[in-house]
């Protein structure tokens, strides 16, 4: 077993008995009124940039909530919208979506898809790029008690715009700029991820995970 996929065991395993609240979806639905304007009816937005939040595994959501809530995930809008919410009204929230069905996206046919499948399936080795599939499987459906999302379905415009700032983190370091950048991925693997990749080639992979259904 190599080094990487070592740690990756190591970590999933350290993780995978953790104990998640299932939550009250009724009141999740409730408290998710003002979401509905964003992230559209049953979390399934119409705007390619605001992302979809049905069907994405509740441990990775009520991570987000309480991310934005301590400013680690930084977005005026949402920290503005989960400060007044108590820890059960995230659990409940992060609840109510996971229990909803994802509707199909579809990716763009002048994308790359082809591109973003080598990236998405085998990574790229020239620059030691890690495979998506290795946290994010086959078909993009995340590893839940290890905290990693759910991809399949999600907008590609979505996708590429959060690729992006992690990347800018590296950027930032690179070059001492303050740029929004995201930083709260774990243990730096997707900072470390889109750290060698282009503009094209994370739009080919956002618009491939799009496809994946």
């Amino acid at each position: 077993m190599n080094k990487l996929a070592f740690t990756l065991t190591a970590y999933i395993i350290s993780i995978s008995s953790s104990v998640f609240a299932l939550g009250d979806v009724a009141k999740g639905q409730e408290k998710s009124a003002t979401c509905i304007g964003c992230h559209g009816v049953g979390g399934n937005s119409v705007v390619p940039t605001f992302p979809k939040l049905a069907g994405q595994h509740q441990s990775y959501l009520l991570k987000q909530l309480k991310d934005f809530k301590l400013t680690a995930r930084k977005d005026a809008v949402m920290t503005g919208l989960v400060t007044p919410l108590s820890d059960e009204d995230m659990v409940n929230i992060s609840a109510y979506y996971a229990a909803q069905k994802t509707t199909p996206s579809i990716a763009n046919p002048n994308a790359n898809l082809e591109l973003g499948k080598q990236i998405y399936q085998g990574g790229k080795k020239s620059t030691g790029v890690m495979a998506c599939i290795a946290c994010h499987g086959p078909n993009a459906k995340g590893i839940p008690t290890a905290g990693f999302p759910r991809l399949a379905s999600q907008h590609a415009a979505y996708t590429s715009k959060q690729l992006k700032l992690f990347r800018q983190d590296s950027l930032n370091t690179q070059t001492g700029s303050t740029e929004l950048s995201r930083t709260n991925d774990e243990r730096m693997m997707m900072i470390n991820f889109t750290k060698n990749l282009t503009n094209e080639e994370i739009d080919a992979v956002s618009e491939y995970i799009a496809s994946l259904n």
